[in-house]
Formats: C-alpha cells, structure tokens, sequence
C-alpha cells in the first residue's frame, strides 16, 4: 500500500471550510502517481520510454464525511486488480487524526499508446513491478 499525507490548504476548501469534492479526485490522483514513483516510474518517462499513458477509464467514488481546512489527510492507495491494459485501484482518504475513513473510490486507468490512444498492454517491467506491489 502506497501513502501520501496530504495538508488541507484554504484554498481547497468552499466558504465553510469543507473541500471541494472534485479535490478529492486530485488527491487520488496524485496518490496514484505516487504509487507509481514508489515503483520507480514517472509518468512522462514512461510517456518517454514507452509511448503509453495511463488514462482513467472509470471512478466509483463514496463520500463520507467531509474533510475540513487544515486537517491533514492520509491517500491510500492499493492495486486491487492488473489486466493486460488495465489497473483498478481501491483508493481512500483518512483523516489522520480521527483515524476514520472521508471518501474511498475505485479507480479503472487503461493503458494507452500516446500517439494514437487506443488501448495496449502496460509495458512488462511496469506489469510486474505494481503486481508485486498488490
């Protein structure tokens, strides 16, 4: 499991302290990039490297309680499933310190080649690499 802690900025937040829920999907984002830093890949040198990208296909997504300005949250992220072109990752958010569950999601990203989008296999050393991380 990858963990990112996160500082809840004012600018996160609507005018009563509580984030925007479309920032909970950029902080699964960046728990999902961090993952794959921990594996040892970047983004755009896979982009690089292996002319792929990864795209978000599907999010389910719960919110449960709300975080608040200057809370400070945790992003978990774990790789529920691997497919040839595919990666579904179970994802949530803890408030630290009240140690309970905010929002938790499960994110789809397919595999697809830069130039053209359409969809291919995730390159063998990044498959076996996150499987490992499962």
């Amino acid at each position: 499991m990858s963990k990112l802690s996160i500082r809840i900025y004012y600018e996160d937040t609507d005018a009563g302290g509580v984030v925007y829920y479309a920032n909970y999907l950029k902080y699964i984002e960046r728990g999902r990039s961090e993952m794959l830093r921990e594996a040892g890949f970047e983004q755009d040198q896979i982009n690089k490297d292996f002319g792929v990208l990864f795209v978000v296909r599907k999010v389910t997504a719960n919110y449960l309680k709300p975080a608040k300005f200057d809370d400070l949250i945790e992003v978990q992220t774990e790789i529920k499933s691997a497919g040839k072109a595919s990666l579904i990752f179970s994802q949530k958010i803890m408030n630290i310190k009240q140690n309970t569950v905010l929002f938790d999601a499960e994110v789809k990203v397919v595999s697809v080649l830069t130039q053209n989008f359409k969809p291919c296999g995730i390159p063998q050393v990044i498959s076996e690499k996150l499987n490992g991380r499962k």
